[in-house]
């Protein structure tokens, strides 16, 4: 049996349901090109030009002669969004590099960018982590922070939940402002410690909410005075404000509930008709801090 060059809409015909499970297994061709095929024994031997790039099979690196080529190759496989070859490939560079081949940064780099894109955010920041310690002169080094930063942040699923993983993605990206101050990922960082900080908040007055609603008012002041504290730029501050006036006036602490007023009138003047105590106190005057 003679076989042509086949293109991507043509396939092997076969006769026997055993021949047809065999190619049914064969992974999907990339690139193929069919130099010779023949029956022998009834099954269908195949030989091939491009034995693993054109039969679309797993990523073998020992077919290319040096690091340079495997190098192009594994990158090559992660552009094209095979974070699974490009992984294989960038693994066995990682164990040949030199320790001291500036390549080395790359390589740790798109490994932690291929367990980012799995969701595998804990070997991601490990990588991202060694980019940053073992290469800290590289121009990655600030980028790898900033994405250490990310994948920390992603196993962080909601304000509510243990914000272990949020505490370490603040550190990174304020580890990123104090070791790189002048990087292009400044800003971003900026950004990102912004919205972790609007997280921080939410929790802390979720958690203040949880005791005011049970009316165990000393606790819910304290997480509201966190959140004024810690927060002041975030959205929740002056809702806290707002929410330590109600508690300060309903246990009766009426010098603290002024104090409350004060700073909701300097700080948050627009929310000031929202607080019924402060207005209703006949000792504090509207307009005057």
């Amino acid at each position: 049996m003679e076989c042509k060059q086949m293109g991507k809409s043509e396939s092997l015909r076969i006769g026997g349901t055993a021949e047809r499970q065999q190619v049914a297994a064969v992974p999907a061709f990339r690139r193929l090109t069919v130099v010779n095929c023949r029956w022998l024994g009834g099954a269908v031997h195949v030989v091939l030009q491009t034995l693993l790039v054109g039969c679309g099979a797993r990523f073998d690196p020992s077919i290319y002669p040096n690091p340079e080529q495997l190098f192009e190759a594994s990158l090559q496989e992660f552009q094209s969004g095979d974070c699974t070859s490009a992984d294989i490939g960038f693994q066995r560079l990682a164990f040949e590099l030199p320790a001291r081949d500036p390549k080395r940064a790359e390589v740790r780099f798109y490994l932690a960018e291929c367990s980012f894109k799995r969701r595998d955010y804990l070997e991601a920041t490990r990588n991202f982590r060694r980019v940053a310690d073992e290469h800290a002169s590289d121009s990655l080094a600030p980028v790898a922070l900033l994405r250490a930063g990310d994948a920390y942040a992603r196993l962080w699923r909601r304000p509510e939940l243990d914000s272990q993983y949020g505490v370490s993605a603040l550190a990174t990206y304020q580890e990123l402002l104090r070791r790189y101050p002048s990087s292009p990922g400044v800003v971003a960082a900026r950004e990102r410690i912004a919205n972790l900080n609007e997280w921080f908040a939410i929790k802390a007055y979720k958690a203040g909410m949880y005791y005011f609603r049970l009316k165990a008012y000393d606790s819910a002041i304290i997480y509201f005075k966190d959140v004024v504290a810690e927060y002041p730029a975030t959205s929740q501050a002056p809702e806290a404000l707002l929410r330590l006036v109600e508690a300060y006036d309903r246990i009766g602490y009426e010098e603290d509930m002024r104090d409350m007023c004060q700073q909701l009138q300097r700080f948050y003047a627009d929310w000031l008709p929202r607080a019924e105590a402060c207005l209703a106190d006949t000792s504090f005057t509207p307009g005057r801090g």
